[in-house]
Order: C-alpha cells, then sequence, then structure tokens
C-alpha cells in the first residue's frame, strides 16, 4: 500500500468519479483506475461501486476512508511542520496591542514589517484593545502574543511577561492648576494629594488605570475621573485644555504641561510584551516572540 494510492482513493471519493479526479490529480485516467484496483487487490476488498452513474464507496470503502484521509492529514502536518522548522514560516500569528504601541520608541510597525519580510507567508493578525481583555485573550488562545499595560509587578496568572517600559507615574497639569500650586517646588507627591481633583485617566482595564485605581484605595479614597483616552497622548492633550490631572508614564517634559512625580509603592507604568507562560503554540508565533523580545530591549 502505498501513500499516493490513498491519495488517489480519496480524490475519486470526493469527485465521485474517475474522471473528475483524473483531471484533479493530473493523470491520465487509465492509470488512475489502475492504481485503485492495485489497492484493492492488495487489501483484498472492492473500496469503490462502479456500478451507477456516479462512483461510491462500497462499505468497505466507507470503513477505510477515515483511515485514508487521517492519514494523509498525518503526512501534511509532518510536511508543514517540517517547513516551520526549516525556515519556510507559514500560518497565522494574532498579536495584541494597547492604543498607542506603534507609536513608541520600539517601532512595533518596524519590527512586523521585517518579520513579514522573512516570512512572508505568515499571517499577521493586529488587534487593539484593553490590557484586561487582551490578558483573557491569551488565556483563551485567541492571541499569541499581546503588548499590555501591567498594574502589578507580578506576572498575571499563567502569563509571562518582558517588560519594555518601567517608567515613574507623574501627575500633569496645567501651570497654575491647584495641585501644582500646593506642592509648589516639589519633585513628587504622595497619591493622597490626588484626593479631590479631577482626574484624567485610561479607561478600565488598561494597566496605568489598574496603578491609579490600588494607589487611590490604598490611601483611602476613590479618585475623581472626569475624563477619559485611549492613550497617554490623549490624556496629556485634555490636561493641557486644563479639565484636570493626568496621570503619564515618565518625567520628562510635556508641552503647556507642569508635572510631579507620584510616590508610592510600585507607582510605575509598565508596560510588557506578554504571552502565554507554556509558549506559544505556533512555531511562526515563537520566531516572532524571539524576534521581538531582542529587538525591544527592557527585561524581565
Amino acid at each position: 500500500m502505498e501513500l499516493r494510492q490513498l491519495r488517489y482513493f480519496v480524490t475519486v471519493v470526493d469527485e465521485a468519479g474517475f474522471t473528475r479526479a483524473a483531471e484533479r490529480l493530473h493523470l491520465a485516467q487509465p492509470g488512475l483506475s489502475a492504481q485503485i484496483r492495485q489497492l484493492e487487490r492488495e487489501l483484498g476488498q472492492p473500496l469503490l461501486d462502479r456500478s451507477g452513474r456516479s462512483v461510491r464507496p462500497t462499505e468497505v470503502g466507507e470503513a477505510v476512508l477515515p483511515y485514508a484521509r487521517a492519514a494523509l492529514a498525518a503526512v501534511d502536518g509532518v510536511r508543514r511542520t517540517v517547513e516551520e522548522y526549516t525556515g519556510l514560516l507559514r500560518g497565522r500569528v494574532a498579536v495584541g496591542l494597547v492604543p498607542g504601541t506603534l507609536a513608541h520608541a520600539f517601532d512595533m510597525a518596524r519590527q512586523l514589517a521585517d518579520f513579514h519580510d522573512a516570512h512572508p507567508r505568515v499571517e499577521i493578525t493586529l488587534t487593539e484593545d484593553t490590557s484586561d481583555r487582551m490578558l483573557a485573550a491569551l488565556r483563551r488562545g485567541e492571541l499569541d502574543l499581546a503588548v499590555i499595560g501591567v498594574a502589578q509587578e507580578a506576572p498575571p496568572a499563567g502569563i509571562a511577561l518582558h517588560v519594555v517600559i518601567d517608567e515613574p507615574l507623574v501627575a500633569a497639569a496645567v501651570p497654575g492648576h491647584p495641585l501644582l500650586l500646593a506642592y509648589d517646588g516639589a519633585d513628587a507627591v504622595a497619591p493622597t494629594a490626588l484626593r479631590g481633583h479631577r482626574l484624567i485617566s485610561l479607561p478600565h482595564g488598561t494597566g496605568m488605570r489598574g496603578v491609579l485605581e490600588r494607589l487611590c484605595a490604598e490611601a483611602g479614597f476613590r479618585p475623581h475621573i472626569a475624563f477619559e483616552a485611549a492613550t497617554p497622548d490623549g490624556l496629556a492633550r485634555l490636561a493641557a485644555r486644563g479639565l484636570g490631572v493626568a496621570l503619564l508614564p515618565g518625567l520628562g517634559p510635556r508641552t503647556g504641561l507642569g508635572t510631579v512625580r507620584v510616590t508610592a509603592t510600585n507607582a510605575r507604568c509598565r508596560v510588557a510584551l506578554a504571552w502565554r507562560a507554556e509558549g506559544p503554540a505556533v512555531p511562526a508565533a515563537r520566531e516572532l516572540l524571539g524576534r521581538l523580545r531582542a529587538g525591544m530591549g527592557g527585561g524581565g
């Protein structure tokens, strides 16, 4: 019994006849018929009923058919796996990003483009969402990799992290804002300084929002979130219009804003590349993960 004979048998069944099967297989019909008969002689049973207008599997043929399909699928799987591990990567990699990632200095767009150039057969899909929803999608296997905001220092259950951004959290407001006036000259304030102020924050489910809510809860009050925006740049723009105090990453200069660092345990903006702790299931995703970890810097 040869593998090609099983392929011929399955094709004849799928096409319900020798003529169409021969066309699909690019074979002469007599040669195809001869190969099927040779298979039947070896097995000692007819596999195809040729008596009607269309060719149908016999009772034995129906019983053999699932095994023939499974054998062909297994061989195709072996071939695909070998191709994947020898550099001919193919398949699909699903990547999730927190909004604003593509504009960051580690240049996610360039890294994805470089990977695509090296492995053009791999389909890459991108999704922007909140960190909480992307973590759930990672655990369900709907995403292979994600760039997320991290609210806690320890990795979430079942998730591995490679931290790429780790900056102090700052409160930013227009010059003359009561928060800045109250702490004039200070380079840092405690979370209690945020009490009673209109705050501008990322939405629920994001890492920075989680940090803000934890800091306020530990200080004994609930934050007054007046405005939300999807990216830190959006928060800064709202704050620059005098709409409140924005919680932002980093101590760098902000056009039109004064900043003061928020001091507390883990009062930081942390962004990390995340994947399931056991590693991505798809070889292409494992290859992309290695490239991103090398290209993003950071640590953890």
